[in-house]
């Protein structure tokens, strides 16, 4: 008797509460791993190829820890950034609330996956063999109910909290905390047309995951990080899968690069736009950070009343993003402010025409580089400082190496 009181107890581990504590951090960790190697970079956005044996080690852990299917998983991401921050969007917390999406995402996901016109259309590609049919997809939750019965006879009735952890681990940080969080607020390396945010530029706890902005401004990449402070610990473990011959990375966010020394009077052809167009987002980032700070002079160079430069300090957190994202009730004043201030009316003017270049779906390629041409043309006379820095790295990028 008294050993099946200790074996209910403590089972066959016998380990102590931090050893407990420790054990959960990692198989929480796999999870994570899980959700991000396979489901979001392998198979949702086709950043990178895995072996099989990977691939299924994954789909098996993901089994027995959160009972999600890959299909799933992935038509339900893929229409996330289709139709992302609109009515549409199964998780934006821009439409939903962050209330909404931070709590109750697992809900929402759950509720997404029963519309058969989402799976129908975003989940191509995915797996299809005979144990995802006869196995995953018909014993949902019996993964799930393993892996409870093993807590318990390794780890005792602590295993039971154990495994309660690790039920709740995705639900919380992806479907809430990423899904959630991640466009609501945060730092952002790139002015994306969507809301989403970096939380950290560690990307430990959530595999990477935490780089948020840096995957919406490039989501075929297969690494997260951007910045040279910045560390996605997903793609340490990619690059350790590949060094191993266990994976192979087929896409990367590109890298601007610029010619050194003065790009006064370099050409500006069909390899300028393209390279220009490739290099997008690092771009408008630098413009934005600029046109802040141009912002910030304007509003101390205006003989404004207190009220009106109170009001109009409000809108420096817009100033640097697409007029059509500035809130509507933040317009209004972006004209009156605009009104006492040319600079910052061309500034936001030419930004809306250099994003309008690559935008156009109907012209030729030798029409955007007419534009091109025009708009560096009247960037450099312009007298704006901003404005030349920005026609001078156009001319500067060079394109990547093959």
């Amino acid at each position: 008797m008294d050993s099946l009181l200790d074996f209910v107890a403590h089972g066959l581990l016998d380990l102590s509460a931090w050893q407990c504590v420790a054990v959960v951090l990692v198989l929480t960790h796999i999870t994570i791993a899980s959700v991000t190697i396979f489901l979001h970079r392998a198979q949702a956005h086709r950043a990178l190829d895995l072996h099989p044996l990977v691939s299924h080690f994954f789909r098996f852990w993901l089994w027995l820890t959160t009972g999600m299917q890959t299909r799933d998983w992935v038509a339900v991401h893929r229409k996330h950034h289709a139709k992302c921050e609109t009515a549409e969007d199964p998780h934006s917390p821009q439409t939903r609330g962050l209330r909404k999406v931070l709590w109750q995402g697992a809900e929402l996901y759950m509720a997404e996956r029963q519309n058969l016109e989402t799976l129908e259309r975003y989940s191509r590609g995915t797996p299809d063999d005979w144990v995802e049919r006869k196995v995953y997809s018909r014993w949902i939750w019996h993964g799930c109910a393993i892996m409870l019965i093993t807590d318990f006879v390794l780890f005792g009735a602590v295993g039971v909290t154990m495994w309660a952890v690790q039920m709740v681990w995705i639900p919380f940080f992806a479907a809430g905390v990423i899904n959630g969080v991640g466009h609501f607020t945060g730092y952002r390396n790139f002015d994306s047309a969507d809301a989403s945010a970096n939380l950290s530029p560690w990307g430990l706890l959530i595999g990477g995951e935490e780089l948020h902005n840096n995957h919406h401004t490039f989501p075929t990449s297969a690494k997260l990080s951007s910045k040279w402070f910045e560390f996605d610990i997903g793609w340490a473990y990619i690059r350790t899968l590949e060094l191993f011959g266990l994976a192979k990375v087929l896409r990367r966010a590109p890298v601007a690069q610029v010619a050194r020394g003065a790009s006064a009077g370099r050409q500006i052809d069909l390899h300028t736009l393209q390279t220009l167009i490739n290099n997008r987002y690092d771009l408008l980032a630098r413009f934005a950070r600029s046109a802040q700070r141009d912002f910030r002079d304007e509003l101390a160079r205006l003989r404004l009343s207190a009220a009106d430069r109170e009001r109009f300090a409000a809108l420096r957190r817009w100033v640097r993003r697409d007029p059509a994202a500035i809130p509507e009730a933040h317009r209004r004043t972006l004209q009156d402010l605009l009104a006492h201030s040319r600079v910052l009316r061309t500034l936001i003017d030419m930004r809306t025409e250099l994003s309008s270049i690559w935008q156009q779906s109907t012209v030729s390629r030798e029409q955007m580089l007419l534009g091109l041409q025009d708009w560096i043309a009247r960037a450099e006379s312009s007298g704006i400082r901003t404005l030349q820095d920005v026609a001078a790295r156009i001319r500067g990028y060079v394109p990547a190496p093959a």
